[in-house]
């Protein structure tokens, strides 16, 4: 046998105390640990990393990748590298090059839909340690490499870093809030035409007006795009590794592959890690597989299962002897050689699938491009001909065109870029006290646009805690929850039962006294405290253990109760139902009675079990005997001869509110789905007792292996029909969420772990939990529940629903104030009349009139019927054929009434400051109903106290300009008498009484649309 070989032989089957000296939790160390001096600080350039972390690198452009997000870079030109030092070190490969993460072998699966690439993690999670230790000679587990060979190695593998595009100048991130919005370029057009022809009123008061608007979405924009650092913050600062055969403790961006680095509980793993030693090694892997339990490890390595094209695959949850970056130690100790660094690593695939996932526009951003494309064409066409007109009339160019940039400023309702930004920040801070945090201010708008809300299970639909619900025995089942109290007097059986599960046990007390470790372990000590008794381990003198593996599927311990010198030693067994009764010859009813256990009590046990399992919960059997656990070692079959004493059922349970949210958002017609890692029969399970839409058997849940087999086009006809996807993978979530946005539905994602990163940005609203959440979910995400839960999501959708609602309100009222001033000033111009209305009071119309009462429109309460109306389709624009009619019955109301008092007054052939004067007032009196009267259907005239405010201070800023002699200068008006302020005021009243009736008719629509809708709903439940 070689060194190398012998060596890694003795790390396999190594089962004592690491022979490394290394420090662990600070608490925990041993008064004879030697410490390990840190190294100097490195220096850091503030141009290559982030000032926090020394782990994640701008470069000036993306490097390339090859075939897929997450491929690991030119293979072959890496390969040549390899075999290129080698010959400089004089090194020889022993035709391994083949095995090496950068060899021939790390291609594409030629036949596999998913162009399947694999990874160094999974390529060596299918070799030995002896194989694996030959691909990375010449390092040794008790030498690691040498230092000769890093600069090299770091020449070809690079740093421990996740490379991120450079990012763009301040000063560029702001210009493209400019020229990327077709209603920001209008209105600073309007504004250079403005003052090109000498109204720099006009043009000062539309730039401060777009400085504004830009301004408040930047600031808010600058958050949006920090997935990149938070994912970076996963990786850890430090490592303990061994080089040159010292031990050292280093920054973990140093790491190369062939490194050997050591592990203990509370570290976080450095890199991607092939085990050589694993002793009662535990690591909590939710964050990246969504998995619950945390992953026992193992130095054997995986069967692999073959998949088209002759490769092979491993799904990340079954790589029982690789550690993958950024996950938590839980238990036990390790060690390995690093087999990928930075983005080869598991970690570094998801962080290359969010780099490609491109910001997507919300159907609020494309619903006001589409308006302002439109509003351009509109308005520029009615001005070109207006301006012919003039001169068809032998009117001057200067004239004409002095006409036409009025009709720009009264055509383009320059305050909706305004007032939309105000109304969805005011719509954030009202999310922010129901525990929604909205980063991305139109976030707010597209909830309530949703039609589909993926939500993971674990953590989210669920507590993420395991808790015993049922213990039962033979002759005795009790259930305990909220709704059932334990009873006060309990069966021996039972007694014995929770005993057995309280001394095979390897959960503690922290120092808050909350039980913490392996989640079924804390579980079933909670038991404990429901029956209000003690913990008897430390009346346990433990002798022997075997930890619970995949395998055996059973945890054994062995030992003796006080008083010790009295009791024989005795073995306490838990593990799978199966697993326990296999051993067990006899089941326990008191310590004087332990009957056999026969065929039929035997079947019995097995059939209660599997209706328990059906129900979703984890079935975890305990039973005892005479012996030492170290019967157990001898033979698969040994340890027989026990009691079977019963069994504790446990679930994930549904945290408090989900399933009335889930029930509330689809009678709102939203597709609500669960996604999970878990086994197809407790997703099942789970989703039926949230109340999700599901079909009979499985014909409404899919797993992750049916979704390989399934085409782009195959998924996206059947993904409507499905409400559960279960044993998913980061890359299924994105292959599902693509299929229903394909199909046309509005996406929100939820999630917690760096797994749901990559979907959470490629859906149009990703949602994070604030509390469980990782960093990288929470910056990928555009909302976040503080309280993490679900439910939350209800009143966000209800915001957000009712926000799109208070927009196309005042958009209603901007529009028909526009339309209104455009019309007048066109019809005017058009029969050769003079204008109305001067240049200084279209300003006050359309910057303060329309500003404050529009914004007050945004805030309008939410409707309590809100909620039965359907999602806004995706290519639905913001205007209905309903609400274009409001505009124009708005705007209708204004032009006559305006017009009117308009050939009222000038019926002697001229226009003096009086009659301009009734012109304008009548025009901001009518303008005023219209705001009061676009206010939501159901909301009452003071209910909306923000809107009957700023309509009273624009009435008497409207009357200041009447009668203020300084502002009479400003805006060429005249004191009116008391006569004609009342003939003026009437026009108001009217506008009011014809807007009232509009509005009943409305009322009348929306009902039969809330009843039609109310009538497809129950079909399709019947169906």
């Amino acid at each position: 046998m070689s060194p190398v070989e012998s060596s890694s032989s003795a790390y396999a089957s190594h089962t004592g105390p690491s022979p490394y000296p290394r420090i662990s939790n600070p608490r925990s160390r041993s008064p004879n640990t030697p410490k390990i001096a840190s190294p100097p600080p490195q220096t850091l350039h503030s141009g290559d990393t982030f000032a926090y972390s020394p782990t994640h690198r701008r470069t000036g452009s993306r490097s390339s990748v090859e075939s897929h997000p997450g491929a690991l870079g030119s293979f072959a030109e890496s390969s040549a590298k390899i075999k290129a030092l080698s010959k400089k070190l004089g090194v020889g490969i022993n035709g391994v090059e083949s095995q090496h993460p950068f060899g021939d072998e790390l291609t594409e699966s030629s036949g596999d839909k998913s162009n399947h690439v694999v990874t160094p993690s999974e390529l060596y999670a299918s070799q030995s340690v002896e194989d694996t230790l030959k691909s990375h000679h010449p390092t040794t587990p008790s030498t690691g490499l040498p230092s000769a060979l890093l600069e090299d190695l770091r020449a070809i593998h690079g740093p421990n870093e996740f490379q991120a595009d450079e990012e763009e100048h301040i000063l560029l991130k702001f210009a493209k809030q400019i020229y990327e919005n077709p209603l920001v370029l209008l209105l600073l057009g309007s504004a250079g035409v403005s003052l090109l022809v000498g109204n720099r009123d006009d043009a000062i008061s539309i730039a401060i007006a777009v400085l504004i608007v830009l301004t408040v979405g930047f600031v808010q924009e600058q958050r949006s795009e920090k997935s990149l650092q938070a994912l970076s913050k996963l990786v850890p600062h430090s490592c303990h590794l061994i080089r040159d055969s010292h031990p050292q403790t280093l920054l973990a961006n140093d790491l190369v592959p062939g490194d050997i680095v050591h592990f203990s509980v509370g570290d976080r793993v450095p890199a991607d890690i092939r085990l050589i030693t694993a002793v009662g090694l535990e690591i909590d892997e939710s964050a990246l597989t969504g998995e619950t339990r945390p992953a026992r490890k193992r130095v054997e390595a995986c069967d692999s299962e073959g998949v088209p094209g002759g490769k092979t695959t491993i799904e990340l949850g079954d790589r029982h002897c690789v550690a993958f970056m950024g996950t938590l130690v839980k238990s036990g100790h390790g060690s390995g050689v690093v087999v990928a660094t930075g983005s080869k690593t598991e970690f570094g695939v998801i962080f290359s699938m969010m780099q490609d996932v491109e910001e997507k526009r919300t159907p609020l951003q494309l619903s006001m491009d589409e308006l302002a494309t439109q509003l351009s064409f509109l308005s520029f066409g009615i001005i070109g001909i207006i301006v012919l007109i003039g001169v068809y009339q032998k009117r001057s160019w200067l004239e004409m065109f002095t006409i036409g940039v009025s009709l720009a400023v009264a055509a383009i309702p320059e305050g909706l870029p305004i007032v939309t930004t105000v109304t969805l920040a005011l719509g954030v801070l009202r999310m922010s006290n129901k525990q929604a945090i909205v980063k991305k201010l139109p976030s707010v708008e597209v909830l309530g646009s949703v039609s589909v809300i993926c939500s993971d299970k674990t953590g989210t639909l669920t507590k993420n805690e395991m808790t015993v619900t049922t213990i039962y025995t033979v002759d005795d089942t009790v259930t305990f929850d909220e709704h059932h109290s334990p009873p006060e007097n309990v069966s021996p059986a039972l007694r014995k039962t929770v005993q057995i599960g309280n001394l095979c046990n390897n959960s503690f007390a922290d120092d808050d006294g909350c039980n913490v470790g392996q989640a079924t372990d804390v579980a079933i000590l909670n038991v404990l405290d429901v029956f209000g008794w003690q913990d008897q381990r430390d009346e346990f003198e433990r002798t022997t253990e075997i930890p619970f593996s995949s395998d055996s599927k059973y945890m054994v311990v062995s030992g003796k109760l006080a008083p010790f010198s009295q009791t024989r030693e005795l073995v306490y067994l838990k593990g799978s139902i199966e697993a326990v009764l296999d051993r067990c010859e006899s089941y326990y009813v008191s310590d004087s009675s332990t009957p056999s256990l026969n065929s039929t009590t035997r079947n019995t046990i097995l059939a209660k079990a599997s209706d328990i399992a059906s129900t979703g919960l984890r079935v975890v059997a305990m039973a005892y005997g005479q012996g030492s656990a170290l019967d157990f070692e001898t033979s698969s079959s040994g340890g027989g001869g026990l009691v079977f004493a019963g069994f504790q059922a446990m679930l994930d349970p549904p945290r408090k509110g989900v399933a009335d949210a889930i029930a509330h958002l689809q009678l709102a017609r939203i597709h609500v789905v669960m996604i999970t890692g878990d086994a197809e029969q407790t997703a099942v399970s789970i989703a039926r007792t949230l109340g999700l839409k599901m079909g009979p058997g499985r014909e409404s849940c899919l797993t992750g292996k049916e979704l390989d087999g399934l085409t782009e086009k195959e998924l996206q006809e059947k993904v409507n029909s499905i409400s559960v996807f279960a044993r998913v993978t980061p890359k299924h979530k994105m292959m599902i969420i693509s299929a229903f946005q394909k199909n046309g539905e509005v996406v929100a994602m939820t999630g917690d772990g760096v797994n749901d990163a990559p979907a959470l940005k490629m859906a149009e609203i990703g949602i994070s939990m604030g509390k469980s959440g990782t960093d990288v979910a929470k910056e990928a995400a555009d909302v976040i529940l503080v309280d993490d839960n679900f439910a939350t999501i209800l009143p966000a959708v209800e915001e957000g629903k009712s926000i799109f609602y208070n927009i196309q309100n005042f958009l209603v009222f901007q529009l028909s104030t526009a339309v209104a001033a455009l019309s007048i000033i066109t019809i005017t111009t058009a029969f050769g009349l003079s204008n109305p209305l001067n240049a200084m009071q279209i300003l006050f119309i359309n910057i303060l009139m329309d500003g404050p009462p529009a914004q007050a429109l945004g805030v309008d309460p939410v409707d309590p019927a809100i909620m039965k109306r359907p999602p806004r389709p995706r290519n639905a624009p913001i205007l209905s054929k309903r609400l274009f009619a409001r505009v124009f019955f708005s705007a209708a109301i204004i032009v006559v009434g305006t017009l009117y008092m308009f050939l009222q007054e000038t019926q002697d052939g001229r226009l003096s400051r009086r009659d301009q004067t009734m012109t304008f007032t009548t025009f901001v009196f009518l303008d005023l109903a219209s705001a009061i009267q676009n206010r939501g259907l159901s909301c009452r005239l003071v209910q909306n106290k923000m809107l009957f405010l700023t309509c009273s201070i624009s009435f008497l800023a409207q009357l200041g300009l009447i009668y203020l002699p300084f502002l009479q200068g400003v805006f060429q008006t005249q004191a009116l008498s008391l006569r004609d302020f009342g003939t003026v005021l009437a026009f108001g009243l009217g506008s009011v009484t014809l807007h009232e009736g509009r509005r009943m008719w409305e009322r009348i629509l929306i009902r039969r649309e809330d009843h039609a809708n109310s009538l497809l709903i129950t079909g399709k439940d019947a169906l």
